[in-house]
C-alpha cells in the first residue's frame, strides 16, 4: 500500500505513518512519559488507539489518561480507544500461539481502515510472556513475523518491555526484531535490528 507523508510523533521523534518499535522502561511510571503523549496526540488526531495490556492495570491506565485530559468513555464508546486484555489477544484460549495473534493483528487493522481511521496506534505490553503460559518461547518469532505484516498497514506499532522484569538476554534477542527502540525516553532506529528473515528459520 501507499505510505502516507504524515509524521507520528513518538518518544521525541517524528516517525512515518509505519512504525515497528521497541520501548524499554523502567516501571510504570517511565512508560506512562511516552505512553500518555502518543495516544493524546492520536486521538486529537482521529487515529484509533488499541492497547492491549494486563486487565490489572485496566483501571490505572484508564485513570490514567483520565487524568491527562482525555475523555475516556466518550473514546472508548466511539470506538476510537480500545484497552484489551491480554486473554483477549496474545493469551487466547490459555496460551500464546504467534500465529494466531498475527492473524488477529491484522484483523483489527483491517478493521481500523474499514471503519474509516487514517492510522492505527497500537501499544502492546508484553509482561504476558513472563507468565509461564504454554507458547511463550514463540514470542521472538511473532516479533521477527510482525515485520512482515505492518508495513502492509498505516500502523504505529510499540511493543512495550519493562527491563526490571525481563533478562538483559531477552531484551537482548527482543531487539533484533524491531527497526526502532524507545531507550532513556528517546526514540532512535536499532543498530541491533535484523530483517525476518535473518531471525526466522
Amino acid at each position: 500500500m501507499a505510505q502516507s507523508d504524515r509524521t507520528v510523533s513518538l518518544a521525541g521523534a517524528a516517525v512515518g505513518c509505519q512504525c515497528h518499535a521497541c520501548a524499554l522502561f523502567e516501571g510504570r511510571d517511565d512508560e506512562y512519559n511516552i505512553l500518555v503523549p502518543f495516544i493524546t496526540e492520536g486521538l486529537r488526531a482521529g487515529d484509533r488507539i488499541v492497547q492491549i495490556i494486563d486487565e490489572r492495570h485496566r483501571a490505572e491506565r484508564l485513570r490514567r489518561l483520565s487524568e491527562s485530559g482525555i475523555s475516556v468513555a466518550a473514546a472508548e464508546q466511539h470506538g476510537r480507544l480500545e484497552a484489551r486484555p491480554w486473554e483477549n489477544a496474545y493469551l487466547q484460549g490459555g496460551r500464546f500461539d504467534q500465529h494466531a495473534m498475527i492473524a488477529l493483528v491484522e484483523e483489527m487493522l483491517t478493521a481500523s481502515k474499514e471503519q474509516g481511521f487514517a492510522e492505527t496506534r497500537l501499544w502492546g505490553n508484553m509482561e504476558w510472556a513472563l507468565e509461564q503460559y504454554p507458547g511463550t518461547h514463540e514470542i521472538f518469532g511473532y516479533e521477527a513475523r510482525l515485520n512482515h505484516v505492518l508495513p502492509r498497514y498505516d500502523v504505529i506499532a510499540v511493543c512495550a518491555y519493562d527491563v526490571t522484569r525481563f533478562s538483559g538476554a531477552v531484551v537482548t534477542q527482543i531487539l533484533r526484531s524491531h527497526p526502532k527502540v524507545i531507550s532513556n525516553g528517546i526514540l532512535r532506529d536499532n543498530p541491533s535490528y535484523a530483517p525476518p528473515d535473518q531471525l526466522l528459520p
